[in-house]
């Protein structure tokens, strides 16, 4: 089968013939046709993820596809079924060997692609905002990064919760995007002065953050008291330093947050979260953004979308 390998850290992928796996116990093998892309996918390229898998892997985090072969000791899944998992690796491939109690039934009325770039970017948002940040309807949520995979959802899903956001994203086609995702107010990153907006509109209760940098610092300086701020990744390349007086001071809370680390201390916890989150997709409150769709012989393509930020919403590949 066809997949694309990670061969060492240096930052390039490969795509090779390898064999197709067989489920082993408590597995199902997946038929897969297509697969989200996240920014982690290009940190672990680099070999700089929080997860390293051993060396040569298949990339792919977000694989969806249909079951075509079920290993021992698994129940509730049949060949045919249509499923989605966040794997960690092994999706961008022709088929995959996934464990099943980390897989879930696509709703009927969602596509294969729409279900390949779901799971991740409205699970880390949901439990985020939900579960560590204790997000309540008619505080104001600031959302940096508001146009990409995990930040679109953040508006998305703290507008259905009552909250009024703040966008703050590079440029006006991606602030157009956050806003027709529900975004109150929009900042222009490139241009404004988000500490003096933000503070303006009334300061920030929720900071949810997966940039970093000088904005993470602006944010932070533009906080009410007893305001949260989640630092939940680093996509300026910045990891900021954060000043505990002011913490003191203003009695903010700063979130340490890692979407994946669910999946090992408390799987049902997250598991719910995506439930929910699938449930609102099929009541119509979710309507996923996918800017791109390309071919698995074009990832390397697909990924420099997600590494020069040309990218809105989600980029999926399709196997």
């Amino acid at each position: 089968m066809k997949a694309i390998l990670v061969q060492d850290t240096s930052g390039q992928t490969v795509l090779a013939d390898i064999p197709r796996p067989s489920p082993r116990p408590d597995e199902i093998r997946i038929q897969i046709q297509a697969c989200g892309l996240n920014f982690g996918d290009l940190l672990m390229i680099n070999g700089t993820y929080q997860e390293r898998p051993d060396l040569p892997f298949v990339l792919g985090m977000e694989p969806a596809g249909i079951v075509d072969a079920i290993g021992d000791n698994v129940t509730g899944f049949s060949v045919g079924d249509r499923v989605v998992t966040y794997s960690g690796h092994n999706g961008l491939a022709e088929y995959g060997c996934f464990k099943a109690d980390l897989c879930l039934p696509i709703p009927d009325n969602m596509g294969m692609a729409t279900a390949a770039g779901f799971l991740i970017a409205y699970g880390t948002s949901h439990l985020a905002l939900e579960h560590r940040a204790h997000l309540q309807p008619e505080e104001t949520l600031l959302v940096l990064g508001a146009a990409g995979g995990v930040g679109l959802t953040a508006v998305e899903i703290g507008k259905q919760m009552g909250a009024t956001v703040i966008a703050c994203a590079r440029g006006a086609g991606k602030l157009d995007v956050a806003k027709q995702a529900g975004a109150d107010h929009l900042i222009n990153s490139n241009t404004d002065d988000l500490r003096e907006i933000v503070k303006s509109l009334g300061g920030a209760d929720v900071v949810y953050d997966p940039v970093g940098g000088d904005l993470f610092k602006a944010a932070f300086r533009a906080c009410n008291p007893e305001a949260r701020i989640i630092p939940l990744g680093f996509a300026s390349g910045n990891v900021p330093q954060i000043p505990a007086n002011i913490l003191l001071v203003k009695n903010i809370t700063a979130i340490g947050y890692y979407w994946g680390g669910y999946t090992k201390f408390r799987p049902k916890k997250l598991r719910d979260s995506l439930l929910t989150m699938l449930d609102w997709y099929s009541q119509g409150r979710l309507k996923p953004h996918i800017s791109h769709k390309l071919p698995l012989e074009k990832t390397d393509a697909a990924l420099e979308l997600l590494r020069s930020r040309t990218s809105t919403g989600k980029v999926v590949v399709t196997i």
